[in-house]
């Protein structure tokens, strides 16, 4: 089993070495396509070993095995569905035993959008259940799972996916209960920054509109409204969201901890 060596933050240290993940594990879920996608690449670019975790799309295993080839890492597919504790439980210490008894960074970026409008007409309790269980709820069993490994090493990364949705109100689209469980995840994230300061860090990362697959489903004049909002005038790229998350997952940010970085392209300034 592999020691975990805790950075101890020194005046006068270079600063590109400190954005390094070499030779650390690295867990991302929903890493399959989009901004997960964007993220364990990045994390293996930077040396770390990195665990593919997904639930429906089966390209991931392909992407993990041709990330790991790359970049010279060791990169592992995991399916598992995020909304039971039980399996992420079992899926996270799988990895650890996997990667050599060790976990550094833990990213909790599996999500889905809500699809029904109005609250009012939407008449599908069902969605809102599977929204909360996988934006949300989620989150909790990642930390629960991740955070009794970093308690034992003495360190660790928790870094969530949240939103800007949990700042602001999106127009015109209604997505109430989005926006409730991005806003969740970012107080969650805050409050177990204080509850782990001791050995973790915990901080969020609220992406604007990204153009992924999950806002393929939005029409195009709803797209023209968001980027007539968006100073910038258009939706970011995935990979405009890499630097965030190696930042957070890396020594560059050993005295970061309860933090919520905005990457909108300027959405929620004026």
């Amino acid at each position: 089993m592999s020691t975990v060596t805790k950075y101890t933050a020194r005046d006068g240290d270079a600063v590109l070495p400190l954005f390094s993940l070499r030779g650390k594990t690295c867990i991302v879920t929903g890493s399959g396509a989009g901004i997960g996608y964007a993220v364990a690449q990045a994390f293996a670019e930077a040396g770390g070993n990195v665990a593919f975790l997904y639930n429906s799309n089966p390209k991931t295993v392909e992407r993990a095995a041709e990330t790991a080839e790359k970049y010279g890492v060791v990169c592992k597919a995991y399916k598992l569905d995020v909304t039971s504790q039980q399996e992420v439980e079992k899926t996270v210490d799988q990895v650890v035993e996997d990667f050599n008894g060790r976990l550094d960074v833990f990213v909790a970026n599996a999500g889905i959008p809500w699809t029904k409008g109005p609250i009012i007409e939407a008449n599908d309790h069902a969605h809102y259940t599977a929204v909360v269980s996988t934006d949300l709820d989620s989150v909790y069993f990642s930390a629960h799972a991740a955070g009794k490994h970093f308690q034992r090493q003495g360190c660790g990364s928790f870094v969530a996916t949240a939103s800007m949705s949990g700042h602001i109100v999106n127009l015109p689209q209604a997505q109430a209960v989005y926006n409730a469980a991005k806003a969740g995840v970012i107080h969650m994230c805050k409050s177990l920054a204080v509850e782990w300061a001791g050995f973790a860090r915990v901080n969020t990362v609220s992406p604007g509109y990204i153009a992924t697959e999950i806002s393929s489903f939005v029409p195009d004049e709803t797209k023209k409204i968001w980027h007539e909002k968006t100073p910038m005038r258009r939706e970011g790229l995935a990979n405009e969201l890499k630097g965030a998350y190696l930042y957070f997952a890396s020594d560059a940010s050993t005295f970061t901890t309860g933090s919520d970085l905005i990457v909108d392209g300027g959405y929620c300034a004026p």
